[in-house]
């Protein structure tokens, strides 16, 4: 019996799913889910990652099961994957999603292209977000997102299943981690789709109505910002279906629930800007390695300081607001935008660090890595694109905004609740005869550099690197190649998106 084979990767959803819907069209499917070696010893790889997917993937598996199939799980490298099972029975095409991954994907994705072509095969590749491969102008993209939030859901209604061997299909899920895997912190969301429904309907329902003005300070953003980055950053759930379904609830809203309807509107404009910025990674894949300005190679690399980037990714840098967003961060998987901005503006500034090596860290550390969101943000948070104005985030001053009576830095670093408050943000600066405690002082020293030193001279050599010919130069093709066209069609003016400036680094929802 001749089969189509659909391939899930990081759309691990039943609904909406364009490639099981299409596959399904044709007849008998297979479905499959391989672990690749290669993928997961990437320096962006981290446990919590494979378990979220291994979580996500067993939801998927349930429910194929009740409709008489299953995800098969392979382990091994595509093309190596795809020859087993052509050799146990040909299929008759390869469905999937396309993908706007790491290197190691892109590359992978040559190599399946070459084998389909070798043996004949029709690879069909769909889009999940609002991403154009191919894309020829900038000038095209906001009415091909707009197209593609508009088209009806894909409805999966009834599948065939290819019948595989008796085992496949009654033996139990199973899909272990490879050993080498490290960090999974142990208060990270879990995954699966059911999960994100019922994410997505609490935020539409209720929590959004917090969303403007609670999604900057970390006391209030884990309930105001939607928490639905990891569930599309794995394709639990579709971009479309949560923006139809956001259009949904604004329409229906009374007209007194005003500030419900800008919070959703707001989250609307966030998710529009997810995707430009993976589309900056679609259209130039070196954006990963290297920068988008090309005139500003050398400006961090030569310099990079192991001690500083071992204190911050430890904690220890001596600001608070800092040490607690990264424990956060490590023990949640999760961490807001703004606090997202500030850890990458610390790095890149005071502490003058590269921002690839930042990257790769913080790529482990956030459950909902997305790379084409990640690698262009850390850039233009870094001042490495040439046409983003320059973004320094000041750690004792976002902690006074943000965290005026010290209840986030005290939560994360329990030793700070023996400081006393007027000093909470600047610990080193308390008088000698100041409160004692024991071990107090091992955690309270100087931070790493002098912050307003460190930053103004930063500043100036950022700043003069931008004043060279060389960059001035360079600033056109970078703003055609990859600069947002800010306006969308007049029917969606409630859902117009913000400048791209006002964004930060992240998921900004």
């Amino acid at each position: 019996m001749s089969y189509s084979l659909v391939w899930f990767k990081r759309d691990l959803r039943w609904q909406d799913h364009a490639s099981l819907a299409k596959a399904s069209k044709q007849g008998p499917v297979r479905c499959i889910y391989v672990v690749e070696p290669e993928l997961w010893k990437q320096a962006d790889c981290a446990l919590q990652h494979f378990e979220f997917a291994r979580e996500s993937l067993q939801a998927l598996d349930a429910h194929l099961r009740t409709l008489g199939g299953c995800v098969e799980i392979h382990t091994g490298e595509l093309p190596d994957v795809l020859a087993r099972i052509w050799q146990e029975a040909p299929f008759t095409g390869l469905f999937s999603h396309e993908e706007t991954g790491n290197g190691f994907t892109y590359g992978r994705d040559l190599k399946v292209a070459a084998w389909c072509q070798a043996k004949g095969v029709a690879w069909h590749e769909f889009s999940q977000f609002g991403v154009v491969r191919r894309l020829k102008s900038r000038n095209l993209w906001q009415s091909e997102w707009e197209r593609h939030m508009a088209a009806p859901v894909e409805r999966v209604e009834s599948l065939t299943f290819w019948r595989t061997a008796p085992h496949s299909a009654h033996a139990p899920f199973a899909m272990p981690a490879p050993g080498h895997l490290q960090h999974n912190p142990p208060l990270r969301q879990r995954g699966g789709r059911t999960l994100a429904l019922a994410t997505l309907d609490s935020f539409l329902q209720a929590r959004s109505i917090g969303y403007r003005g609670g999604i900057s300070s970390p006391l209030s953003a884990p309930d105001a910002c939607s928490r639905l980055s990891a569930y599309l950053a794995f394709g639990c759930i579709s971009m479309r279906e949560v923006v139809q379904q956001t259009r949904a609830q604004i329409a229906q809203l009374p007209p007194q629930a005003s500030r419900h309807r800008a919070g959703l509107s707001a989250f609307i404009s966030r998710l529009y800007w997810h995707c430009h910025f993976i589309q900056k990674l679609e259209s130039e894949p070196a954006i990963e390695w290297r920068n988008m300005h090309r005139g500003y190679d050398g400006l961090r690399e030569e310099e990079f300081n192991p001690a500083h980037f071992e204190a911050l990714i430890e904690a220890r840098t001596g600001w608070p607001m800092v040490d607690a967003c990264v424990t956060m961060l490590r023990e949640t998987g999760w961490l807001n935008f703004r606090m997202r901005a500030m850890l990458v503006s610390v790095a890149a500034y005071p502490l003058w660090l590269h921002w690839r090596p930042v990257g790769e860290w913080l790529a482990t550390q956030f459950l909902d890595y997305e790379p084409g969101i990640h690698w262009s943000q850390l850039q233009m948070q870094s001042g490495t694109t040439g046409i983003n104005t320059t973004r320094v985030y000041n750690p004792i001053k976002q902690a006074q905004d943000h965290d005026p009576h010290g209840r986030f830095v005290k939560r994360w670093l329990p030793h700070m609740r023996h400081v006393p408050e007027p000093w909470l943000f600047e610990p080193w600066k308390m008088p000698a005869q100041g409160p004692s405690h024991p071990g107090l002082a091992l955690f309270i020293t100087p931070p790493l550099v002098d912050l307003a030193a460190a930053t103004r001279e930063s500043k100036q050599r950022l700043h003069a690197r931008r004043q060279t010919d060389e960059v001035k130069a360079g600033k056109a093709s970078v703003i055609d190649k990859h600069a947002s066209r800010k306006s969308l069609p007049s029917k969606k003016k409630a859902s117009r998106p913000e400048r791209p400036e006002t964004q930060q680094l992240g998921f900004d929802f």
